[in-house]
C-alpha cells in the first residue's frame, strides 16, 4: 500500500483541507491554556509548538500515525543494534557512545559498550598527556595547537562543538580544515608553529579524497620544517584502517579506531571527536556526551505524546506533506551556535533526502525540505523579510539559550526579546485595520489605501521555540542529540534510510573521472563536462 492509501495519511490529508481557516491567533483567543497545553520539557530543554497549525484533532492524528508508521518499534530496533541501515548491513549505533559504562550491548557476539569505553580510555589519557605537556613533539616542545583534517561528518560535527563550547574550551587551540581548496589549509598554518601544531586527521577509510589531499599537504608544510622523522610524534589518526594509517607514517598505536555503525554525520560521539576531548578536556567532554544519552533516554522512553523528538518530527511533516511548506528555517539565538545549522544541514538532508522507500519503491510524497537558516538577530536583517511577507510559508524553529554568558545583559534581553517578538509577529501578522488605525494620522484617502497593501502581514505562520537554560556541555549534547532522533523519526514517517548515502559517493566517482582527463587519460565525459574542462584549462 502507497502511504499517501494509509488511513492515517487519509485522515491527516482531510484535515489539512480545513487547516486553512484555523487561524492562530484565534486559538489562542479561545484557549488561554494553549501556550501550556502544546509544550513540553525534558533533559532541561522546553518546547513550545503552541504556534503551529494544530489543533487537538490533528495532533491525535498526527500521533495515530507515529503509530501506524512503527515508530516505538523501529525506535527499539535501533537502540538494540538491529542492522535498520539494510543497504549496508549494517547496524546504527550512535547512541551507544554516549552509553555509561557497564551496559553491555551485544551486536556480533560483541560487547559495543565495552568497545566504546576501551577507546573512550584511550581519549582521555592521550588528552590528558597533550593538555598536561606530556606528550611533546619532534623538538620535546608542547603542543599548542591542534588541527583536525576532515571533511562532512569528520569536521562539520567536531567544528560546531569546539565553537558552540568555546568558552568551556582550556586546552590547545584547536583549527579544523575540510575544503580541498587549498587556501583554507594555508590560512590555518600560516599562523602556526610547526614544532608545536599536532595534526589528526580524520577519516574512516583513510582514503577519502579531501581529507588526504590536505593531509599531504600538512604533511609537506611540517616535513619542510621538522624532517620526515616527525611525522610519527605529530600526525595522530582516527581511521578503521590500519594499513593506509601506517603507510602514511602513522603508527598503530597513534589510531583511534571506530566502527561500521558509526554513520559519518553521526560520528562526533566517537573518536571523530578526539579534537573535542582535547579542547575541552576529558571531564566537560563527559557532561557533553551525557546531555545525549540524557535525551536518548527520554526519546526510547517517553509516550509519543510528550516526547520532544517525536513530536518535532509529526509537526515537520504536517508542514512538509499537509501545509506544503517547500523548506524548514532554524534560527538560533546564539551567536556560538553559528555553525549549528550547517552541521543539521547534513544531518537532516544526507540523511532523509531520498526518493524511494526502504523496500525500494518510489515514496510518492515529498520527503525532507530544504533546511536554511542563520543565527538571530543576523537573519532578522537578511531573509525574515521573506518569512513574514514572502509567498511561501517557511517554518521556523527558534533556539533560544537563555543565560548568557558574557557580561552584558543589555544584549542578552534585546536578544530573548527579538527571539520571542519574532515567533509573536509571524503568529499574529497585522491586519489591514491594524495597519489603517496606525497610518491614519498621517495619511489619508487614497495615500493610505495605497500604502495599506504593503504593510499588511498575513501571520498565521508557524513556528516552534526551544528554551534551553544555557549553553553549556550537558544542554548543547541534548539538543544535538534531539535533532538527530528528529531525524530518524522523520525517516519512519517516509519509511526511508536514513543512514546510507548513495548520492555522496556518486560525485566522488565522477571527480575521479575528471581528475584523470585532467592528467591526459583517456576517459570518457559528457560534451558539457568536456568543455567546461578544456575552458578550464586554458584560463
Amino acid at each position: 500500500m502507497m502511504l499517501t492509501d494509509t488511513p492515517c495519511w487519509q485522515r491527516l490529508t482531510t484535515l489539512a483541507q480545513s487547516a486553512g481557516s484555523l487561524r492562530l491567533v484565534d486559538c489562542f483567543a479561545v484557549d488561554p491554556d494553549r501556550a501550556t497545553r502544546y509544550a513540553v520539557e525534558a533533559c532541561g530543554l522546553y518546547l513550545d509548538y503552541s504556534k503551529q497549525r494544530i489543533d487537538a484533532e490533528v495532533l491525535d492524528a498526527l500521533l495515530a500515525l507515529a503509530d501506524q508508521q512503527q515508530v516505538a518499534a523501529r525506535t527499539a530496533s535501533m537502540f538494540a543494534g538491529e542492522r535498520i541501515n539494510h543497504t549496508e548491513r549494517r547496524a546504527v549505533l550512535h547512541t551507544a557512545l554516549r552509553a555509561p559504562r557497564g551496559q553491555p550491548l551485544l551486536v556480533d557476539g560483541q560487547d559495543v559498550n565495552a568497545d566504546v569505553h576501551a577507546v573512550l580510555d584511550r581519549m582521555k589519557e592521550f588528552a590528558r598527556r597533550l593538555r598536561s605537556a606530556e606528550y611533546r613533539g619532534h623538538r620535546d616542545e608542547p603542543f599548542t595547537d591542534v588541527v583536525n583534517i576532515g571533511i562532512g561528518g569528520s569536521d562539520l560535527g567536531p567544528r560546531m562543538v569546539n565553537e558552540s563550547l568555546i568558552d568551556f574550551c582550556e586546552g590547545p587551540r584547536t583549527h579544523y580544515v575540510a575544503n580541498v581548496d587549498g587556501a583554507q589549509l594555508q590560512s590555518v598554518l600560516a599562523g602556526l608553529d610547526p614544532a608545536r601544531t599536532l595534526f589528526i586527521v580524520t577519516s574512516k577509510t583513510f582514503t577519502t579524497q579531501e581529507t588526504m589531499a590536505n593531509a599531504r599537504a600538512a604533511r609537506q608544510w611540517l616535513v619542510a620544517a621538522l624532517g620526515e622523522a616527525a611525522v610519527g610524534q605529530h600526525f595522530i589518526a582516527v581511521s578503521t584502517n590500519a594499513d593506509e594509517v601506517q603507510r602514511f607514517g602513522i603508527d598503530r598505536q597513534r589510531m583511534f579506531e571506530f566502527w561500521d555503525w558509526v554513520g559519518g554525520r553521526y560520528s562526533v560521539w566517537s573518536a571523530v571527536g578526539l579534537s573535542l576531548m582535547i579542547a575541552l578536556g576529558p571531564d566537560r567532554h563527559g557532561q557533553w556526551l551525557a546531555g545525549a544519552h540524557a535525551m536518548d533516554a527520554h526519546f526510547r522512553s517517553a509516550p509519543a505524546a510528550s516526547n520532544l523528538p517525536v513530536l518535532l518530527a509529526l509537526l515537520a511533516v504536517w508542514n512538509r506533506n499537509f501545509l506544503g511548506a517547500p523548506s524548514q528555517v532554524v534560527a538560533p539565538y546564539a551567536q556560538k551556535l553559528e555553525r549549528f545549522v550547517a552541521w543539521l544541514q547534513q544531518l537532516e538532508m544526507e540523511s532523509n533526502g531520498k526518493c524511494v522507500h526502504r523496500d525500494g519503491r518510489p515514496i510518492g510524497v515529498a520527503s525532507t525540505p530544504a533546511l536554511w537558516g542563520d543565527v538571530g538577530t543576523n537573519g532578522q536583517h537578511a531573509f525574515f523579510q521573506m518569512l513574514h511577507q514572502g509567498s511561501d510559508v517557511h517554518p521556523v524553529d527558534f533556539i533560544l539559550p537563555l543565560k548568557a554568558d558574557h557580561p552584558w545583559p543589555e544584549q542578552q534581553n534585546m536578544l530573548v526579546a527579538n527571539c520571542l517578538a519574532q515567533s509573536a509577529a509571524l503568529m499574529r501578522g497585522k491586519s489591514a485595520d491594524e495597519v489603517r488605525a496606525e497610518l491614519s494620522s498621517t495619511l489619508s484617502g487614497a495615500a493610505l489605501d495605497a500604502a495599506l497593501p504593503h504593510r499588511v502581514f498575513p501571520g498565521n505562520r508557524p513556528s516552534n521555540t526551544l528554551l534551553l537554560p544555557r549553553l553549556d556541555p550537558f544542554h548543547l549534547g541534548a539538543l544535538m542529540a534531539l535533532y538527530e532522533h528528529r531525524t530518524f523519526v522523520l525517516s519512519v514517517l517516509w519509511d526511508v534510510n536514513a543512514f546510507d548515502q548513495w548520492g555522496v559517493e556518486l560525485g566522488k566517482v565522477l571527480a575521479q573521472t575528471v581528475l584523470k582527463a585532467m592528467a591526459g587519460q583517456g576517459v570518457v565525459l559528457d560534451s558539457s563536462t568536456r568543455s567546461l574542462l578544456n575552458k578550464s584549462l586554458t584560463i
